[in-house]
């Protein structure tokens, strides 16, 4: 049996805390607490893998490493955490300069055994045989007291193929089985992992304009089994062109099926959840902006609100027909919404999904880095937008929200030009309550150094700051650019 199998065959069991007494509203049910499905070493506290792929490793720039940091009872930050690196013993491969290990991150439970393992891509990593900046994806076990195994997930065929751009799992071809997904350049592929078998095939390969493609996963079609969503666009080369697109295992071809786009909208993140409580998965694009073509109508909703960056949400239907048929979209015009929408805002660039008041309908994070406060231009912030009976959005197209940032009371630090709050988000059960907690990345804090916040419970009350200093982190005077990307789940 491969190294690869052996981490999704491990048994470690880890508990999984209960609640009661929460009340849901009427035409929702009220959530029970999950297990803590982003638990790398097995305390049963969700922990925060912080991609750090400008980070230096055995004197080599850009070589990069992955923190995953500790959840317990005062959640994460304050419990300290580990640093996995091509030097760290049971990971394949060696630090060497821009290799941008951690660049893309995914930290789940990807048996059901309770203890999350560690996907990480390095999509500058050089590979004998396929040449400069192939790119890879690594598995790394979880365990108790450190890491278990490590394991090369996929390799690039070719030089500048750079998998590991981005990267996400799930079950989709249903049943104990799980396929990794991996991003490279004009590329998605996925490894399908059957028992003591697995497979590789190219879910798609087309123009990306040399950005990563996103990647998100959902029950999108209501079958029971996880879909895979995918968005991309280029400008210009080798044509203007745009698109997010939903995909599901053909079991009779054993191949990744297309069944759903929507076109001409440019997007920077994807999240699925349930904002109406209905039990059918959702669609968020985040930041999403039309990519100029007159023969498509507003992809990303009115033109008035895409301003700044905006969040546009396809639902399922509740009767049946196609999916993504009602959309709503949100930005900081909508009636609700703390702020006003500028050019440069990016609202919505960084996406997470959670049930805060565990009402039965999911809760959106949007993370806006572009975000000025005061006269502070980039200092970033974050909202929470509450789901509704209607999605994110009332029968009036009022919104329910909060905002933070640095200034905001109780948050600490102080707002400053270039520090990218919100250009990361995650959440997550890191302590003992029953209610998720939710992190945000700040990459331009401190000279770029980078921090990231933990908000307790979804509020700003007792929130804390973490970064390469607070946690004893090997660090030098380059920027590391600490806290994007940042997963947990």
């Amino acid at each position: 049996m491969s190294h690869s199998r052996r981490i999704l065959t491990c048994a470690i069991a880890a508990a999984a805390a209960a609640t009661a007494g929460i009340v849901a509203p009427a035409g929702a049910t009220a959530a029970a607490p999950l297990p803590a499905t982003s638990d790398f070493n097995g305390d049963g506290y969700a922990d925060l893998a912080v991609g750090v792929p400008d980070g230096t490793v055995s004197d080599q720039a850009k070589a990069g490493y992955v923190n995953v940091v500790w959840g317990g009872p005062k959640g994460v930050g304050a419990h300290g955490s580990i640093r996995v690196t091509q030097a760290t013993p049971e990971v394949p491969g060696t630090p060497e300069a821009g290799d941008r290990f951690g660049a893309s991150v995914e930290l789940g439970d990807l048996n059901g055994d309770g203890i999350a393992e560690l996907l990480a891509g390095a999509p500058g990593e050089d590979v004998t045989d396929r040449g400069t900046d192939a790119g890879m994806v690594i598995a790394v076990g979880g365990a108790r007291g450190g890491p278990g195994s490590g394991s090369t997930v996929l390799t690039g065929p070719s030089p500048s193929a750079a998998y590991g751009k981005s990267v996400t799992a799930a079950h989709l071809n249903g049943g104990d089985n799980k396929a990794i997904v991996v991003g490279g350049t004009d590329k998605v592929v996925a490894r399908v992992i059957q028992g003591e078998d697995s497979m590789i095939t190219t879910v798609l390969t087309a123009p990306m304009g040399g950005r990563a493609p996103v990647l998100a996963t959902g029950d999108f079609d209501t079958d029971g089994t996880p879909d895979l969503a995918v968005a991309y666009w280029t400008a210009g080369t080798p044509n203007t062109q745009s698109h997010v697109r939903l995909w599901k295992w053909d079991a009779d071809r054993s191949e990744m099926a297309n069944f759903w786009n929507t076109d001409n909208a440019g997007v920077s993140a994807l999240a699925a959840g349930d904002f109406n409580g209905d039990g059918r998965d959702d669609l968020a694009l985040g930041e999403c902006r039309e990519i100029a073509d007159e023969n498509i109508d507003d992809p990303c909703g009115p033109e008035n609100l895409a301003e700044g960056g905006a969040v546009h949400v396809h639902y399922a239907s509740a009767t049946g027909g196609p999916f993504g048929s009602r959309a709503q979209t949100v930005n900081q015009d909508t009636a609700g919404v703390p702020g006003v929408a500028e050019d440069g805002d990016r609202f919505g660039a960084a996406l997470a999904v959670t049930d805060v008041d565990r009402d039965g309908r999911d809760d959106l994070v949007a993370g806006a880095p572009g975000e000025a406060i005061g006269s502070e231009k980039g200092a970033g912030a974050a909202w929470l937008l509450r789901g509704g009976a209607q999605g994110l959005l009332d029968a009036d197209g009022a919104a329910t929200s909060v905002t933070w940032n640095q200034d905001t009371a109780g948050v600490p630090g102080v707002a400053e030009a270039g520090d990218a709050f919100g250009a990361a988000v995650a959440t997550g059960r890191y302590n003992t309550g029953a209610v998720p907690d939710v992190t945000a990345g700040s990459p331009g804090e401190n000279a770029s150094l980078g921090a990231a916040w933990l908000l307790p419970d979804g509020t700003a009350g007792g929130s804390a700051a973490f970064s390469p200093r607070t946690l004893d982190l090997p660090y030098l005077t380059t920027a590391q650019k600490y806290g994007k990307p940042l997963h947990s789940r």
